[in-house]
Parts: C-alpha cells; sequence; structure tokens
C-alpha cells in the first residue's frame, strides 16, 4: 500500500478530549474519529488492527471448538422480559420502538437471543454440547463514556454461548473457554490475569475476568506476581480431555488473583509480601457459568437420553475486540506512538523512501515491498514527497513492528537501515538481508 493514495489522517496536536494514552495515540494516529459521545468511526488503519484482533479470535474460538453465527444488533423487548432482565438491566439499555410501536432494544448482550434461537432448533441431547458465538456491536448508554473506545457505548463485542446437558459439562465447556482466552490474550502480546470477579447482571456464581496490568486501568485489582511468568497453554492441547483442561484451569488459578470486588484482604495478606501485586487493571475478557438462569424461564430444554426433558446447562463468554485496540496501546507505547505486537499491527513492515525522485532508492523500496509482500506481509510504502524527518516520525506514531529506511547514503554502500520499532535497534543490511531479516522475525513471532 502507497501511503500517497492511502486515507491516513494523522494530527499534529494532542486532542484535549483524550485522558488516557490509548485514546490520544488512537486519535493522533488516525485510528478512530469521534462521532459522538462514545461512538467513534473506525479509520483503515484502525479497522486493519481490528480485523487483525478478530481472526485471532476467531482462530482460537474455533479451535477450541465453537461455532461462529451472526446475531442482530436489533432484539425484542418480549425476549427479555421473558427472562426478567427487560425492567432489571437498567438505563444502560437502549429502549426503542420501530414504526407499527413494538418495543425493541439495541443489545447489549445476547444471552436471550441466542437462547431462543437453541430453543427452537434443539431437541436431544444428542445435540450437546453447542457453542455458538458471533461477533457483532454492542451498545450500552453509559452514563460517562470516556477513555476514547475503552469505555465507549457503541463498542464490537465476541460473545460466546454454551449449552450443556449436565453440570460437569457446563464446566467442561466453561474451562475450554478459559484456556481459549488464555491463548487469545497470549498471541496478542499481552499478559492476560484471570480474576475472580463478581457476575453482576449477566448472573451465575463462577466468573472469571480477564485483566491486563496497566497504570490507566478501570480499577484496582490484586494478585500473585506468579502469574507475570506463567506459560500459555501450548497451540496443541486437547480441548476436549476435561482434565487437561481442568488441570490448566487449576494451574491458573492456583495463585491469588481477584478484582476489587472479590477482594479478600485475609486471604491476600497471605501472600508473601514481596509476591503481592496490587496494581491498576484493564479488563479485556469476561466468562460466566451461570446454569439454568436463562434457560429455565425460558425454557431451553431437550430431552435426556430417558426421554425425560432436561433444562440446559449455559455460559456465556465475552471479549471486546474494540476494547483490545485500546488495551494493546496501554501496554505498549513510548513518548513517539504506539508500538504493536506483530500479531496484531495494521501493517507489518513499513518502507520509506527518503529521497522520492531519486531513480535507486524508488527501484529499490519497489523491490523491497514485492519481497515483503511475495512471503505474505502487509507493507506500507512511504512514498509521500515529505522530509525524512516526517516519515520517522510517522512511522513511530503508526508503530509498524519494522521500518526500512532507504536513502541515497545507505544505496552508495549498498545497504538499507532495518529498524525494531518495539527496542529501537538498527541494523544496516543489504536488500536482500533486510528481507530475510524482517520475514524470519515475523514468522517467529507468529505473524
Amino acid at each position: 500500500m502507497r501511503l500517497s493514495r492511502y486515507f491516513l489522517p494523522i494530527l499534529r496536536e494532542t486532542p484535549k478530549e483524550a485522558e488516557i494514552v490509548s485514546h490520544r495515540l488512537m486519535l493522533r494516529a488516525g485510528l478512530i474519529r469521534q462521532e459522538s459521545a462514545g461512538i467513534y468511526a473506525w479509520l483503515p488503519l484502525g479497522l486493519r488492527v481490528l480485523n487483525r484482533i478478530n481472526t485471532i479470535i476467531r482462530e482460537e474460538q474455533n479451535r477450541a471448538g465453537a461455532i461462529e453465527c451472526l446475531m442482530p444488533t436489533i432484539q425484542s423487548a418480549d425476549l427479555w422480559r421473558e427472562s426478567g432482565r427487560y425492567d432489571a438491566y437498567g438505563k444502560e439499555m437502549l429502549r426503542i420502538s420501530d414504526r407499527h410501536e413494538r418495543e425493541m432494544l439495541y443489545g447489549p448482550t445476547n444471552e436471550e437471543m441466542i437462547t431462543e434461537i437453541f430453543r427452537a432448533y434443539v431437541r436431544s441431547y444428542k445435540d450437546l454440547p453447542l457453542n455458538l458465538y458471533h461477533i457483532q456491536w454492542k451498545f450500552r448508554d453509559e452514563v460517562r463514556p470516556r477513555f476514547g473506545v475503552m469505555r465507549s457505548r457503541e463498542f464490537l463485542m465476541k460473545d460466546a454461548y454454551s449449552f450443556d446437558l449436565t453440570a460437569e459439562g457446563g464446566r467442561h465447556s466453561y474451562n475450554k473457554m478459559f484456556v481459549a482466552y488464555l491463548r487469545t490474550f497470549a498471541r496478542m502480546g499481552l499478559t492476560a490475569i484471570p480474576m475472580a470477579a463478581d457476575t453482576g447482571p449477566i448472573g451465575g456464581k463462577l466468573s472469571h475476568e480477564f485483566i491486563i496490568l496497566a497504570d490507566t486501568g478501570e480499577s484496582e485489582v490484586f494478585c500473585h506476581k506468579d502469574f507475570l511468568g506463567f506459560t500459555p497453554p501450548p497451540a496443541d492441547i486437547d480441548f476436549d480431555d476435561p482434565a487437561a483442561m481442568q488441570g490448566m484451569v487449576d494451574a491458573w488459578t492456583s495463585r491469588y488473583a481477584a478484582t476489587s470486588e472479590m477482594h479478600d484482604a485475609a486471604a491476600f495478606a497471605a501472600v508473601p509480601e514481596a509476591s503481592r501485586v496490587a496494581a491498576r487493571g484493564i479488563e479485556v475478557g469476561h466468562i460466566f457459568y451461570f446454569g439454568t438462569k436463562y434457560s429455565e424461564p425460558m425454557k431451553a430444554v431437550v430431552n435426556g437420553p430417558d426421554g425425560k426433558e432436561v433444562v440446559v446447562q449455559m455460559g456465556s463468554y465475552g471479549i471486546g475486540p474494540s476494547r483490545l485496540v485500546a488495551a494493546i496501546i496501554e501496554a505498549g507505547h513510548d513518548d513517539a506512538g504506539i508500538i504493536w505486537p506483530e500479531t496484531v499491527a495494521p501493517f507489518h513492515v513499513g518502507v520509506a523512501d527518503l529521497k522520492v525522485g531519486d531513480a535507486e532508492t524508488a527501484r529499490v523500496c519497489a523491490e523491497l515491498v514485492q519481497h515483503y509482500e511475495n512471503a505474505g506481509l502487509d507493507v506500507l510504502h512511504d512514498d509521500r514527497d515529505e522530509r525524512p524527518g516526517a516519515k520517522f516520525a510517522t512511522l513511530d506514531l503508526i508503530g509498524l513492528p519494522w521500518q526500512i529506511l532507504v536513502g541515497p547514503k545507505g544505496l552508495a554502500e549498498g545497504r538499507v537501515e532495518v529498524k525494531c520499532r518495539r527496542d529501537g535497534s538498527r541494523e544496516l543490511l543489504t536488500p536482500q538481508e533486510a528481507v530475510n531479516r524482517v520475514v524470519d522475525a515475523l514468522r517467529k513471532a507468529g505473524a
């Protein structure tokens, strides 16, 4: 992609309304634009990151056996009355009426709708277990939206819903999502700590929030420092093995970790002082096992092995992809801008022509772009007629993992400059060495 032909509206000044780093950088780097309070347009660069995050989420959900569908954003109020949540949910729910005065709502979550879909088609225990998920926009009318997409009113959500015949099966489904979430966040370069959490309006008795530590986190969290060194589940873990799943969950819940709502001061005090971590945290995922909270009032039943009707066990599992974009920036940035992990960066490589109009720099840039694209990488070619300093600043601001700087001085010696955005290291390499260096590094990172 030639930057001269791309839509990348970079802001020179920091917007006054942006209170935290991720909001400032997302606006400055042209990822988003605010259209009204808590509602954002996703511009091309931001959408590329969002799509990469969605791809990782899909791959790990599919690996764990979940099946993708797509439910609408607008729901009937009648479904929510069946579950008893329509009046209980509060003002966060956007209630509307259509032209026929039918009461509708812009869905803040989908437990009711997925239960209605399930009961319409599933009749036998032989069709269980079942886990359906979708990635869809949600709306919650926050009283005070702030921090950009970190706490917006409209947001993208991956929500999955499991259905099982027994409580044991329901717990296994919960454990599979627990493990899938650990893998998902690790692939995005995040250390997400599962913490015992309040179930809130979703309900149930078992719940974990997945928290990344960050100074700008919304709430205070408490955990054992060992979590910072835990190894994520391997790619070949068997999701159909209940013992393997329970063992992994046991390992990741073997140390103290809780949100402020679930914090037990006495239990935390029992943790050795040198191992106590009290910090701010950002929630990037939340999972619930709530049994028959929705299936019982909505009559989601199947015929069991003995022919008798059984109310199914349910769980729900949420990840906010739009929120994750901000969380990843909070975890990776410096004074110059964003530092994207290789797996979610909008482009893997930025190739900058430092002297536009020079035939040799143009030729080498074109060859580099072609080699990288042939290797399956996404490349942003900065061919603008701008000063080198402006190009350096742009590439740093938007955070591409690798920068290839091509100028007449280096080419006179047969070299280009290769910069790693994460650590700032620079190397002078031949063009072919630059290709090999970056391709190898990105493959090693799983990009």
